[in-house]
């Protein structure tokens, strides 16, 4: 039972405790083609902003450090950071207390349409 006051998060104690497993994500395409440099700056600037969207800046140093990472060792960085993989490209993550966090697909992966170096 909740006393009047108490804050319970929205996620079950199930859904807190079950992550989803960690997949690269499928193949996209960037609305327009992009150079590396271009995705590269994009990246920086997403990471630069992100903890001013909200969120803990633990969480979002957790998620970015997954991001960077092979499937197996982000798996390992999210699990230990109490991160709740809403989605398994991690396009959409949570923390312990409910908090959604937004990651861009460009942040996780290259699109299709990457502009290659001749």
């Amino acid at each position: 039972m909740l006393k009047m006051g108490c804050f319970r998060p929205f996620l079950n104690k199930q859904t807190r405790t079950s992550t989803k497993k960690i997949r690269k994500p499928k193949p996209w395409k960037f609305p327009r083609p992009v150079t590396w440099s271009q995705l590269v700056q994009m990246r920086d600037e997403f990471w630069d902003t992100a903890p001013h969207h909200g969120g803990k800046k633990e969480i979002w140093d957790a998620i970015h450090a997954a991001a960077e990472a092979d499937t197996e060792l982000a798996q390992a960085i999210v699990d230990s950071a109490g991160v709740i993989v809403h989605k398994p490209d991690m396009t959409v993550c949570y923390d312990e207390g409910g908090t959604k966090y937004e990651i861009p697909r460009y942040v996780l992966s290259e699109p299709t349409n990457l502009i290659q170096r001749s």
